[in-house]
């Protein structure tokens, strides 16, 4: 028996969109970040960027279980002393970027390293339901219909 590893030259990558809207996070970052690395394909090699190009819209209405909305925080220090800071997950989504919510989720799902960064460069989030990348003619991904947990109502 003999470990399959797939060569550059016989990777395929295709494009996804998915509609994030009435989605529950988690379990959208985890198909998500599960398509970037490429673990849907029987061909998936660790070492090589294997994963599909991921459009997600309508990002501002992706849904949280519990308090989460107003109880997640997300931290940043500015580099000065007692300069930590940080906005709730309900203040993002309503801010100026909701998309990022979803960057950062997929982003702590991978694993930490060069490859993942550039899988990551795979992604695109966009807040509303338009997206510049009709001409990549991309497949749509039902997340809502594969478990009826996916979804929540507001």
């Amino acid at each position: 028996m003999k470990t399959y590893s797939a060569k550059p030259a016989e990777i395929e990558k295709k494009w996804v969109v998915i509609d994030a809207e009435g989605v529950v996070l988690g379990r959208l970052a985890s198909i998500v970040a599960m398509r970037l690395r490429g673990k849907h394909k029987a061909s998936f090699t660790p070492h090589m960027d294997m994963g599909d190009n991921v459009i997600v819209i309508n990002a501002e209405k992706v849904q949280m279980t519990g308090n989460k909305r107003a109880d997640k925080k997300y931290y940043w220090h500015t580099g000065f002393p007692g300069g930590i800071k940080h906005r709730t997950a309900g203040q993002l989504l309503e801010g100026r970027f909701p998309e990022r919510v979803i960057m950062k989720a997929v982003q702590r799902m991978l694993p930490g390293g060069p490859l993942s960064r550039k899988q990551l460069s795979n992604l695109r989030v966009y807040a509303g339901p338009e997206h510049n990348h009709a001409a990549q003619s991309p497949e749509v991904l039902d997340v809502k219909s594969m478990n009826p947990k996916n979804t929540r109502s507001a």
